[in-house]
């Protein structure tokens, strides 16, 4: 993990940090996903899947991508075993995930700070010491994003502000 471009062990950072959401992946039979696109479009917060997106405030030169993302989700989250699992409260094997990305999402993507140093060698480091047995509500992509901003960035309770801004939104439309 430590081979992507974006690092710089010598840039003094200003990276950006982000959190966005995404729709919760859920078994490929219809009801399921049915439910999950419905909850995501309905913007029911407790239906998304959090992941942290560092921008480095000076991208490598001739790269394409301008932006890392970090998440944490079941080793395989289409598994209708796991799901069920994981949905009952039982542990289930996770997984972290770095992907670089080639733009920032246009949609529930929030800038939350800047990070105090290097946020990509930072978040690496992080990730090595993140358990990653998965449990939905006490150990899960939530607490990851929370945990890796507030790492990152030294803010605390994002996601709940985030919860907040996004519930006021909702109600003055």
């Amino acid at each position: 993990m430590a081979a992507f471009a974006f690092s710089s062990a010598t840039r003094i950072s200003r990276d950006e940090v982000y959190v966005a959401a995404v729709p919760l992946r859920a078994t490929p039979l219809p009801p399921a996903n049915f439910l999950i696109s419905t909850a995501y479009s309905l913007n029911f917060w407790d239906f998304q899947h959090f992941m942290v997106i560092i921008k480095p405030s000076s991208p490598p030169p001739h790269s394409h991508h301008q932006a890392l993302v970090c998440d944490f989700q079941p080793e395989d989250p289409e598994n209708i075993w796991v799901a069920a699992a994981a949905l009952s409260g039982r542990k289930v094997p996770g997984v972290i995930l770095v992907r670089k990305l080639k733009k920032l999402p246009t949609k529930k993507c929030w800038f939350v700070g800047h990070s105090k140093e290097n946020a990509i060698d930072a978040a690496l480091k992080f990730n090595e010491n993140w358990a990653t047995d998965l449990r939905i509500g006490h150990h899960d992509c939530r607490d990851y994003s929370q945990g890796l901003v507030e790492y990152l960035t030294g803010e605390k309770a994002v996601l709940e502000r985030l919860k907040e801004i996004n519930l006021n939104k909702q109600d003055n439309i």
